[in-house]
């Protein structure tokens, strides 16, 4: 079941298009310095293997906007330079190569500050970023409806839209997060009917890996499920890869991205014989490791999605795998290779991994090449 997609118009960010109807694209930042180059360049190319389709890095020096360029050369995804105050910042980023600027103008000051940004964009015909955050809501708009509110989030960032829009650009993208669920959807479903830019989705200081991925699955779920984002960006307190792969599997999910590797395992209970948490967890590290693997050496990806099964038990484990491409089963000091729910051969336990993941690659090449 395809998830249905509301019409935005279409930006162009380095080799990338979002909106129009385009594929919603993976975006993540960095957490290095920027200023050091090498670190920086090691981490992005980390997150492109994992699956970033566009990265975010902070310019807070005139050192990291030059880095910019440097950096720039080394990697093969769009760069989005994220500014905070400086609008001297902002210029000098795109002046170094930014595919794109995430500003708050609002926080870069006067309005000629502002239109100095705009200018250069519009030179080099740069996407701005206008992004508005719960916590940076003016203190009117606070005054106006008794409190942070989805509807003051919603008017502010339309009215920094207005204010570039006034000086003759509209090379736009919206963004407006919340730490707060519900008012993120709720400001996201207002938003929605008020404006035909691309919106760049996440849920905002989400938290750790846990409870940020919780957070964005509920509330990016319901966001995209109503047709809502361009890109998105899974907010997580850790290792910025982990935000990547929890992306991929919201999208997967909801059958917004195809070509993914999906591993599907039961809840253990007390027939189960052999370690099934540990060899689920095995499974899925494996089958990420594969994944990156393969769009490595297939660029376009599978052609369709693969599902893969873990079950603890050797009884109910062949019908509750049916619908799996490929599945093992576990028994008592052995298991079940399982393809479309038909019993292929008895394994060892030992062995079990190695044989999955020996078939698993022969499938994905297959299917890859025909991607």
């Amino acid at each position: 079941m395809q998830t249905h997609r509301m019409k935005t118009k279409e930006v162009h960010i380095g080799d990338r298009v979002i909106g129009g109807g385009n594929p919603i694209l993976i975006q993540s930042m960095t957490n290095t310095r920027t200023e050091d180059v090498q670190a920086t360049v090691e981490q992005i190319r980390r997150l492109e293997k994992a699956g970033c389709e566009i990265v975010r890095c902070t310019v807070p020096t005139m050192e990291a906007a030059l880095a910019l360029g440097e950096i720039k050369k080394q990697i093969s995804i769009p760069l989005v330079a994220d500014i905070h105050f400086d609008y001297k910042m902002a210029i000098a980023a795109i002046e170094n190569g930014a595919d794109k600027i995430r500003i708050n103008p609002g926080n870069i000051g006067s309005r000629e500050r502002v239109a100095a940004v705009v200018k250069t964009a519009k030179e080099r015909n740069i996407p701005i970023r206008v992004g508005v955050n719960s916590g940076s809501l003016e203190k009117e708009l606070i005054e106006k409806y008794g409190g942070v509110t989805a509807e003051g989030i919603v008017e502010s960032a339309l009215d920094k839209v207005r204010l570039i829009e006034d000086m003759g650009y509209d090379n736009l993208v919206i963004s407006i997060k919340s730490s707060d669920v519900l008012m993120c959807i709720r400001a996201h479903e207002v938003l929605a009917g008020k404006t035909d830019y691309p919106l760049h989705v996440g849920i905002t200081e989400a938290g750790t890996v846990f409870s940020g991925n919780v957070k964005s699955g509920v509330g990016l779920g319901i966001i995209l499920y109503q047709g809502i984002g361009d890109t998105i960006r899974v907010s997580l307190t850790g290792d910025p890869e982990e935000e990547i792969r929890s992306a991929r599997l919201i999208l997967g999910t909801l059958g917004l991205r195809k070509g993914r590797i999906e591993v599907v395992s039961c809840p253990t209970c007390g027939r189960t014989k052999i370690d099934l948490i540990g060899l689920a967890n095995r499974v899925e590290a494996m089958t990420t490791e594969l994944w990156a693997e393969i769009m490595q050496e297939y660029p376009l990806g599978l052609a369709r999605d693969i599902k893969v099964a873990v079950m603890g038990c050797a009884v109910n484990g062949p019908g509750e795998a049916r619908e799996a491409d490929i599945g093992i089963a576990g028994g008592i000091g052995e298991g079940l290779l399982i393809k479309k729910g038909e019993i292929i051969k008895k394994v060892p336990e030992e062995e079990l991994l190695s044989v999955l993941k020996e078939e698993l690659v022969s499938l994905c090449r297959c299917e890859a090449a025909q991607g």
